[in-house]
């Protein structure tokens, strides 16, 4: 299968920057693979807290993640911000898939790109639930069209 290429910003609709820090290099003088889920994770958790569809520990739908993937097209180092895009590629029923491209400062082209996948439930049952009209609401702004 062929090797996607590195989106560039206009591809993303909402953009959060964050600092590296200091733990996030490795021994290879670049910011470690797994820190660039966390920093997926930070920025689709930070929309939802900013648009009042998630109150950590309160919130009675929750999403849980059931899938991730990321490609990596040049790496990102300490210090540094890093400018997250995110976009929504898909909302289901009950489901959202997140798209989120990593950028270095003042660069167009994507560090690296991947998406994730949210399955909305009952925060006590753990059933999915369907997306509640507030939720398509806040989310369908970010789709990519």
């Amino acid at each position: 299968m062929p090797r996607a290429s590195a989106p560039n910003r206009k591809n993303f609709k909402h953009f959060e920057t964050l600092q590296t820090r200091w733990n996030d290099n490795d021994p290879y003088g670049h910011v470690n693979n797994a820190v660039y889920y966390f920093l997926f994770d930070t920025v689709v958790n930070n929309y939802l807290i900013k648009q009042k569809l998630l109150e950590i520990g309160k919130s009675e739908i929750i999403g849980l993640v059931v899938e991730t993937q990321c490609q990596y097209f040049a790496p990102l180092k300490y210090p540094n911000n890093i400018d997250v895009g995110l976009a929504i590629g898909k909302i289901g029923s009950s489901s959202v898939n997140y798209s989120l491209g990593l950028f270095a400062p003042h660069t167009d082209i994507a560090a690296a790109a991947g998406h994730f996948t949210h399955v909305y439930v009952n925060e006590k049952t753990r059933k999915p639930i369907a997306l509640p009209d507030h939720f398509r609401k806040a989310l369908n702004g970010l789709k990519i069209n």
